[in-house]
């Protein structure tokens, strides 16, 4: 009996022992940030907080197009006698690119314009017949011109003519605007469609970036505000530009369109895929780095340096960018927050100081 009562005695005392240890785990779980050992040697770098100018930053994917565009194509299907340029020529307005054979379209001016002048003469005829003298021409009513154009064919010969003549002077097709050449794929000596695009004249040094925001970011952007645009080809490439447009409209997705112009020789193909980073100055803030903020049970943890001690604050941050966050709550002009060496830091851990940040 006596070893019985023993031995419920002794399952009696593990039993607490263990219940007791897991409460000891669960408050120590609870405590956070004074549960994180404290390093025997712990070198910090700190910053004296200031408010600053924060430019915020919001980042999107976004599509190159070139501000200019023209597909180019001959309005006759005549044989291809010359082709004076190449994909990735550059090219003045007015510039000569390409040129048809132009024996048949002489030939056919020449006979619009003959017939275009028997037509005049049949006109006058007609005119004279109704007791108009050749002087008086310009006095005839506008209804007994127009009638009498028609009876002598001359109406028609005038359309014929003009016809003629703009297929003669587009046998020879000209650049309408300073700009590269693209997709010329076409060979001489062979017969081109007047369906077919011919080649594309784009204007890559004034180029425009089309991306998309949110929504809710649209009260973070104004036209004017600065964007940066890497090419995701290229991401040692970046190029400065713009906003010059947003789109009034929010779509089924809840996003806005928005396009943005490239300042300069930005050296971007059309059809190209970058990153863009709006960049907008919101004023003074008080801003602290990235780098300071450290999560303790969840919780964004800031330790201020005091007395040799680094003593954690709970702070709320708001707006951030590439390095910063800026601070609504937690932290005021004058902390002294640790901004590197604090990944291990526990509460009142003393600290040495190895350089003063800026």
């Amino acid at each position: 009996m006596i070893r019985k009562n023993s031995r419920l005695l002794f399952f009696l005392c593990v039993t607490a022992l263990i219940a007791c240890s897991g409460e000891k785990k669960k408050e120590d779980a609870e405590k956070g940030v004074e549960t994180v050992l404290p390093a025997n040697n712990n070198e910090v770098t700190i910053l004296k907080l200031d408010k600053q100018i924060f430019n915020h930053e919001l980042v999107s994917n976004g599509k190159v197009k070139a501000s200019a565009f023209a597909d180019l194509r001959f309005q006759s299907a005549e044989v291809i006698t010359h082709i004076w340029v190449k994909n990735g020529d550059w090219v003045k307005k007015g510039q000569k690119l390409a040129g048809l054979d132009k024996f048949r379209l002489d030939n056919k001016l020449s006979q619009a314009k003959n017939t275009l002048e028997k037509a005049r003469l049949e006109l006058q005829d007609v005119l004279i017949g109704q007791g108009y003298a050749v002087k008086d021409f310009d006095k005839v009513p506008e209804a007994t011109m127009k009638l009498a154009k028609v009876k002598s064919g001359y109406e028609q010969s005038k359309v014929d003519y003009d016809l003629a003549l703009y297929e003669d002077e587009h046998a020879t097709l000209i650049a309408p605007f300073d700009g590269v050449v693209a997709n010329l794929f076409a060979k001489s000596m062979n017969r081109v469609s007047t369906s077919d695009v011919f080649c594309t004249i784009m204007d890559t040094k004034s180029m425009e970036v089309d991306f998309s925001v949110l929504e809710s970011e649209l009260s973070l952007l104004k036209k004017g505000d600065r964007v940066v645009i890497t090419p995701f080809a290229d991401m040692a490439h970046a190029c400065k530009g713009s906003i010059d447009e947003i789109n009034p409209l929010v779509d089924d997705n809840g996003m806005v369109k928005v396009k943005a112009k490239v300042d300069g020789n930005a050296k971007l193909f059309n059809g190209m895929n970058v990153r863009v980073n709006v960049h907008r100055s919101l004023g003074k803030q008080l801003v602290i780095p990235k780098s300071a903020v450290v999560l303790r049970s969840g919780k964004q943890v800031v330790f201020v340096l005091k007395k040799g001690k680094a003593m954690w604050i709970k702070v709320h941050t708001g707006l951030e960018n590439a390095d910063s966050y800026t601070v609504l709550d937690g932290l005021q002009v004058g902390d002294t927050v640790i901004v590197t060496g604090n990944i291990n830091l526990a509460h009142e851990a003393p600290v040495t100081v190895i350089l003063n940040g800026k």
